[in-house]
């Protein structure tokens, strides 16, 4: 499906002294938006925009899928992960990346949160200390894969973003060259608007549910 409905959002940049504004072109997909922040805050810093690759932002959603609507096991001091078995093992078939194309993932930020919140400030619970800036502006990584789902038609959302040191073009490659899209659940790279009616959980600006305890965490993985 072509990219429509392009539009222009303010970007926060989070730096250790100061915030930098920045505004891109985007389409009605969040987990496009996402990377366009991240991408952002990477050049605002001197470091090169990352390619958004769609073989590895589907595997982002697989990644969110593996917890289970567990928003407790997203954390920083007990936080959870799949086994990295995973990756070739389920997460590819999945999505139908070809496994000899994987390469090794370098960065993963990964947050859980009771309520919707859109993408900017998706970013400030992802990226939220020095250790997450540093991964981020590695200059090491190349390539990027956003997703974000909700859980049972609602709450809790996951947000979940992958980076790697690939090659752009040969790795995470999709066997028929075009990503399998997944519902529910957004995933950047794919191409497609994703947001209200397409997914079965309240993502866009149509959607408000209320909850009455608020949960947010995240957590940032290194190599």
């Amino acid at each position: 499906m072509a990219r429509k409905n392009a539009k222009h959002i303010l970007l926060p940049s989070v730096r250790c002294s100061s915030a930098v504004l920045v505004y891109a072109k985007l389409t009605d997909n969040p987990a496009d938006e996402l990377v366009a922040v991240l991408n952002a805050n990477r050049t605002a810093h001197k470091s090169s925009s990352l390619a958004d690759n769609p073989g590895l932002a589907c595997i982002a959603l697989q990644y969110i899928k593996a917890y289970q609507g567990d928003c407790e096991a997203v954390g920083e001091s007990d936080a959870k992960k799949p086994p990295d078995s995973e990756f070739a093992q389920t997460f590819s078939p999945n999505c139908r990346v070809d496994a000899s194309t994987l390469s090794p993932i370098t960065g993963r930020f990964l947050g859980c949160q009771s309520k919707y919140v859109q993408p900017s400030e998706a970013f400030s619970m992802l990226i939220k200390n020095e250790k997450s800036l540093e991964i981020l502006y590695n200059k090491n990584q190349t390539e990027i894969g956003a997703a974000v789902t909700g859980t049972d038609g609602g709450a809790p959302y996951f947000w979940c973003v992958l980076l790697s040191n690939g090659k752009h073009n040969s790795s995470f490659v999709l066997e028929d060259g075009v990503a399998k899209i997944s519902r529910p659940g957004c995933f950047s790279g794919a191409n497609d608007d994703c947001s209200g009616a397409d997914v079965s959980s309240p993502f866009g600006h149509k959607w408000v549910y209320a909850v009455t305890a608020f949960i947010a965490v995240g957590y940032a993985f290194g190599l």
